[in-house]
């Protein structure tokens, strides 16, 4: 904040209510057909503002992010525990089995190289350029895990389970959305030329045909018009997990504390528990009719509290600190190009189409929002496929990210 002067909205139900409307703002002007505003989220992804407008309001002095009780407990202790809940119970684990094992295994193949380019682009900048993976890098880069394995929830999971400040978080969303959105738009760019490449390379194509027809009944099979029993239904099962979770987790925590291993784990966090019983606990929902709900939009209101907790953690950063660390865009570099080389050379092995290796890498580092883009981009039809491995993030998301954070730690020294 650039003065010591109090913030002019230091009341959180006025503050909450300025982040509704900017939310509200964001989405409105993105969904615009045609104008400026078009041309403006041609260039500019939504959800980067969703994180800067609240940041320039703490950083002129608007607000104050840090002393608001909105995003801890509210945000960080409700909002994203349930958006959890709602975003893993909705996930269809045997219409993604169905989806053939070579798609599966460029799925697997993307998070475990995603994995890998976080412990060697972390060693590589260490010995490069030591000062970009000092103090709490290490946070912020399992946090990016958790966006690039499975989504914003998992990133933000990472950030409250290894305690991220909210300025290195900021940075490293800034760099997700960034990096992460060339790297979509490359892509995208190269899914016109699919046939030529899959042609060139030998790759099998005969189940993309398949695939279209069957997700496409699927579909059309659970969509319909939400009541209100249905939207109650929704808030129960995700706030009912929440509460039970919170119930739960002290206990657990209570179980490890003695143990030195689990205090390195952090299985002594009572709030790592209530994270992993949320998630947990959801994908168990989805092999019940819970996951039915998604039919009446139980994975957009899991999204919807995924967005104000977002807002929430941007209302908390420094914009001017965001410039104070650019090699940390060469780190995000070296991770990414080592994705790309390992799941290219898994992709030559396996014969496996251009499509697959496209799905496999945007369904992990673009997640459930974006994944469907690319999919659409081979084909329309093939959008739904998106859908159904991106969410797959949000499962393996937060063990997978929770594994590379603990790494770095300990790569760092950090204990």
């Amino acid at each position: 904040m650039p003065t010591d002067h109090p913030a002019l909205i230091q009341n959180d139900i006025v503050l909450f209510g300025l982040i509704a409307a900017t939310l509200a703002f964001v989405f409105w002007t993105a969904a615009r057909p045609s104008g400026p505003w078009k041309k403006f989220y041609a260039v500019v992804p939504p959800l980067l503002l969703c994180y800067f407008i609240p940041g320039i309001f703490n950083s002129i002095g608007l607000i104050d992010g840090a002393s608001s009780q909105l995003y801890n407990p509210v945000a960080s202790r409700v909002l994203l525990p349930a958006s959890l809940v709602l975003l893993t119970m909705t996930i269809d684990l045997k219409a993604v089995l169905r989806l053939g094992w070579r798609m599966l295994a460029m799925y697997f193949g993307a998070s475990a190289s995603i994995m890998a380019g976080a412990f060697f682009s972390f060693w590589l900048m260490s010995k490069l350029h030591a000062a970009t993976v000092a103090g709490d890098t290490w946070g912020g880069m399992a946090a990016l895990a958790g966006s690039w394995i499975g989504g914003g929830a998992n990133m933000v999971a990472m950030k409250e389970m290894f305690d991220v400040d909210a300025t290195v978080f900021g940075q490293f969303a800034v760099l997700d959305v960034g990096v992460g959105y060339v790297w979509m738009a490359f892509l995208i760019f190269i899914a016109g030329r699919a046939k030529q490449i899959d042609a060139r390379s030998g790759a099998d194509t005969s189940a993309i045909d398949d695939l279209q027809r069957r997700l496409a009944d699927y579909s059309a099979q659970h969509a319909r018009i939400p009541t209100l029993t249905d939207y109650m239904l929704i808030v129960g099962v995700a706030f009912g997990a929440v509460g039970l979770a919170h119930g739960v987790a002290p206990w657990l925590a209570g179980l490890f504390a003695p143990y030195r291993w689990a205090h390195a784990a952090s299985l002594d966090s009572p709030y790592v528990w209530v994270v992993l019983l949320c998630t947990v606990g959801g994908l168990a929902l989805s092999f019940t009719p819970a996951r039915r709900l998604d039919g009446v939009g139980a994975s957009k209101i899991g999204t919807l509290l995924l967005y104000v907790l977002i807002a929430c953690i941007g209302m908390q950063m420094e914009i001017g600190a965001l410039l104070d660390r650019p090699w940390l865009l060469v780190l995000a570099v070296i991770w990414i190009a080592v994705h790309i080389v390992v799941l290219f050379a898994l992709g030559k092995l396996l014969k496996a189409p251009l499509f697959y290796f496209a799905l496999g890498s945007q369904a992990n580092i673009g997640g459930p929002a974006s994944a469907p883009v690319v999919a659409a981009a081979f084909h329309p039809a093939l959008a739904p496929v998106g859908v159904l491995l991106g969410t797959m993030g949000y499962a393996t998301g937060t063990l997978l990210a929770y594994l590379v954070g603990i790494g770095l730690r300990a790569m760092a020294g950090a204990g």
